[in-house]
């Protein structure tokens, strides 16, 4: 049964400026948790369609990895497929304001392995929850350096 946890956030940015965030590698290292770290397969970094990554937390010796696919790709939309030890989806969506932006992310997954959704469920799901909170928040503010 797949789990939800959706955010959003206000930024005093452009949607472009937004995306640019989320599609460039380097500004994204600069908001994604410090324990991640997102590497491209294959020769280059890309959202478009099919592009390959992995998502690697940092934990001595386990290193847990998530391999990514690009499964939808729009202009203010990138969605990432993800298989690992957690199986599922990740929506990041700019919608223009007058404002600027609203910034919707929605982490949609599912755990195969009862025991790794057992512990997931009791010790993590509640820190993942603020964790995206916290992304949000360093997100909006590499945007609005941008402007």
């Amino acid at each position: 049964m797949s789990q939800v946890l959706e955010q959003s956030i206000q930024i005093n940015a452009t949607a472009t400026v937004v995306e640019r965030c989320i599609s460039d590698l380097a500004l994204m290292h600069r908001w994604l948790n410090p324990v991640l770290r997102c590497e491209p397969v294959g020769e280059a970094w890309s959202t478009d369609v099919g592009s390959k990554s992995r998502f690697i937390i940092q934990i001595p010796l386990l290193k847990p990895t998530l391999n990514s696919v690009v499964v939808e790709r729009q202009p203010g939309l990138v969605v990432w497929e993800f298989q690992g030890f957690f199986q599922g989806r990740d929506r990041w969506e700019c919608q223009p304001t007058e404002k600027g932006t609203l910034l919707l992310n929605r982490f949609e997954y599912d755990i195969p392995n009862p025991l790794v959704s057992w512990g997931f469920n009791t010790f993590a799901a509640s820190w993942t929850k603020q964790d995206m909170q916290a992304q949000l928040r360093r997100l909006k503010r590499v945007a609005e350096e941008q402007n």
